[in-house]
């Protein structure tokens, strides 16, 4: 097997489209939990970067398997962060940190098992823009083909600790270790995201995502959770998932953001974003302010606009509107096969088109 793939949904040779769905195949589909060694060789991680495989990575070491990172860090860049390695550890993973002056710019993924060695060599990090909205290429190279070219993991990651570098490994979460200043805090307000992280996100809206707006009050049809269900693609448009649900990673994976509702004039700072580990992996963003109110029919847009790490402006754009027709262009992706569909546009052009001020 050899596949090429170059995301978010752009060109590939085969049936993955990029590298996210090329690890779920070789961590997830195509591999049995406590086979072997998994392998994540990263100079960038943050925390959403692993959302998708920490339930993976937890069920394979309870299994007796192994998990093996090693992960760049730096006193003086944002590398690998300490919620992605608190992670990697309570997953039981084997996590190494490279202290480089010059960053470590290698990422390869894989796995060793009984059915043999595979290889994806990619531009992406272990990170939720690396994993999703970036534009990433990804090789992966299948058994047949690491034992025709003389690849080892073995070797390769032997050749990683030869060197002279300062490295620390890392098995239990140990606070008196020298390498947390090698990492940064992704807490919500430690971290100030960089202007081209400031984007917004246009959603076509579903009938599931508007049935409860267009109810009438305290009728059966307005009852249940409010909610956009949105794309799986969306581990680097909002903060940390680090919130758990009881049953830890075989449930859900979530996040309270503050979101202003613009059309409302109201503003809610325990909005909750959720990641559907367990169930149908897309991402659920509680909009429970909008229940009721009329705003939001099927087909509308939802334009949500990330002004900070943890804060959003909500505005619903109504079809056949002039702002409807200059924004549908924008949702160039699908989510399933209903018609719904989303894209990202930069919040300055965002509130050109829609003569409009963001922030």
């Amino acid at each position: 097997m050899i596949e090429f793939g170059l995301h978010p949904n752009i060109y590939a040779t085969g049936t993955h489209r990029g590298l996210r769905s090329m690890l779920e195949e070789i961590w997830i589909r195509s591999h049995r939990p406590g086979d072997g060694t998994l392998y994540i060789l990263a100079g960038f991680a943050n925390y959403n970067g692993g959302a998708r495989f920490y339930r993976t990575f937890k069920e394979h070491t309870e299994k007796g398997g192994k998990v093996v990172a090693i992960l760049g860090g730096s006193t003086y860049q944002k590398t690998s962060s300490r919620q992605v390695v608190e992670a990697l550890l309570d997953c039981g993973a084997e996590v190494n940190i490279t202290n480089r002056k010059t960053l470590m710019h290698a990422k390869c993924y894989g796995i060793k098992s009984k059915d043999g060695q595979k290889l994806v060599v990619t531009s992406g990090n272990f990170t939720g823009p690396g994993m999703a909205n970036n534009v990433e290429a990804a090789l992966l190279l299948g058994s047949e083909t690491t034992v025709k070219m003389g690849f080892s993991w073995d070797d390769l990651i032997a050749g990683m600790f030869c060197q002279t570098w300062t490295t620390y490994k890392l098995t239990t979460l140990d606070p008196q270790q020298p390498v947390w200043p090698l990492l940064y805090d992704e807490t919500p307000g430690a971290v100030v995201i960089d202007p081209s992280e400031k984007s917004t996100l246009v959603v076509k809206l579903s009938h599931s995502d508007t049935a409860r707006i267009m109810a009438r009050p305290n009728t059966l049809a307005s009852k249940g959770t409010q909610y956009f269900w949105l794309s799986t693609d969306s581990f680097d448009f909002f903060p940390p998932l680090t919130i758990r649900n009881q049953r830890g990673y075989k449930g859900t994976l979530s996040a309270l953001v503050t979101m202003h509702y613009i059309d409302l004039g109201r503003t809610d700072t325990q909005s909750r974003v959720t990641f559907e580990a367990e169930n149908n992996l897309d991402f659920r963003l509680g909009t429970g302010f909008l229940r009721n109110s009329q705003l939001a029919d099927k087909d509308d847009l939802a334009c949500i606009s990330r002004i900070g790490e943890d804060e959003y402006e909500l505005r619903i754009i109504k079809k056949g509107s002039r702002d409807y027709d200059s924004l549908l262009p924008y949702a160039v992706n699908f989510i399933g096969h209903q018609g719904k569909q989303y894209g990202y546009l930069e919040n300055q052009r965002f509130a050109e088109l829609t003569n409009t001020h963001i922030g």
